[in-house]
This record gives structure tokens, C-alpha cells and sequence, in this order.
């Protein structure tokens, strides 16, 4: 990784979540996926609702390391 790709990436670390869901978002469709694999229109919608939800704050999003620090309280 470039040193100016590494700065990007950890001050994007530091934003809140849901501007990180937002960038990541533009990010991946910015690839254009749709060439390298096919996705549902059901899964298309899905994501559309998901990211909408996002979007107006009705959904709270939690870090990895906090899901996994949870997982592992709870199965262990």
C-alpha cells in the first residue's frame, strides 16, 4: 500500500460509522462489480434498505472488534 493510500485509510478510520459505511459504499460500487458477478434483485433491495437505514440513523453500527469481543463472552 502507497504511503498517501495508508494516511487516507487511517484518517478515514478515524470518521464516525456511518460516514465510513457511506465512503466504503461509493468505494465498492466505484469497481463495478456487476461485471465480475451476478447479484439478485432481492439481494439488490436488500442492500438498498440496509444502506438506506444507514443512511436516517435507524440502525446502530458496531465495530468489529466490538462484535467479536461480544462473540467471544458469549461462546467461550
Amino acid at each position: 500500500m502507497s504511503p498517501n493510500a495508508k494516511k487516507i485509510l487511517e484518517e478515514a478510520m478515524q470518521l464516525e460509522p456511518g460516514t465510513r459505511a457511506m465512503i466504503a459504499e461509493t468505494l465498492l460500487e466505484s469497481l463495478d462489480f456487476e461485471e465480475d458477478f451476478e447479484i439478485s434483485q432481492a439481494w439488490r433491495e436488500e442492500i438498498q434498505r440496509r444502506c438506506e437505514q444507514i443512511d436516517r440513523g435507524e440502525v446502530e453500527l458496531i465495530d468489529s472488534d466490538t462484535v467479536i469481543t461480544e462473540l467471544r463472552g458469549k461462546h467461550s
